[in-house]
């Protein structure tokens, strides 16, 4: 018989009996996403990987607040998120994002040729410009969106704004792209 993998509502209940093992499987299962928000939000690796392992230690010590039947995911990206935000705002800087580093190289994808990896290194390089001058709360919006393939949900919680506000911000974002980079974008 083979043991299937413990669901997040499992992981959090044991989690929360002091299973120290479900809760670094819920670390492994959503570091990465934690770091990529927090690098969203914070504009440094340094940074994010602060916040992201900050972020676990409170969600972890707020485990007994976390209400039963929700969806983890969110919740743990909203901490994750106010750390990266508050470290930002602390240390008082205004860079830009730089999207490249959100953006997930996904294993096993074809090889491209040499020239259909020029043309899309060509266009991304064009979107990522195009993205990058937008403002900070669309940018915000569109790279949870499309760059870490956020729900609205899990992005509104991430960014700490309602899920309408997300839908406005990334229909303008998306029109101001489209605008920018021609109707074929």
């Amino acid at each position: 018989m083979v043991d299937r993998p413990l669901d997040d509502v499992e992981l959090v209940e044991r989690a929360r009996r002091g299973d120290i093992r479900a809760w670094e499987t819920i670390v492994r299962e959503y570091q990465g996403i934690a770091f990529r928000i927090a690098y969203l939000l914070s504009g440094s690796a340094a940074d994010a990987e602060e916040a992201a392992q900050e972020g676990f230690v409170k969600a972890y010590r707020a485990l007994g607040r976390f209400r039963r039947g929700a969806s983890l995911r969110p919740w743990l990206l909203k901490i994750v998120a106010n750390e990266a935000r508050n470290r930002r705002r602390s240390a008082g800087r205004r860079e830009v994002l730089a999207l490249r580093a959100a953006a997930e190289n996904r294993p096993g994808d074809a090889v491209p040729s040499p020239e259909a990896a020029l043309l899309a290194a060509e266009s991304s390089s064009r979107l990522l410009d195009a993205v990058n001058r937008l403002s900070e709360s669309q940018r915000l919006a569109v790279a949870c969106r499309y760059f870490l393939e956020l729900s609205e949900e899990e992005t509104a919680a991430a960014l700490g704004v309602r899920r309408g506000t997300v839908k406005s911000r990334v229909a303008r974002a998306l029109e101001r792209l489209r605008t920018e980079l021609g109707e074929d974008a």
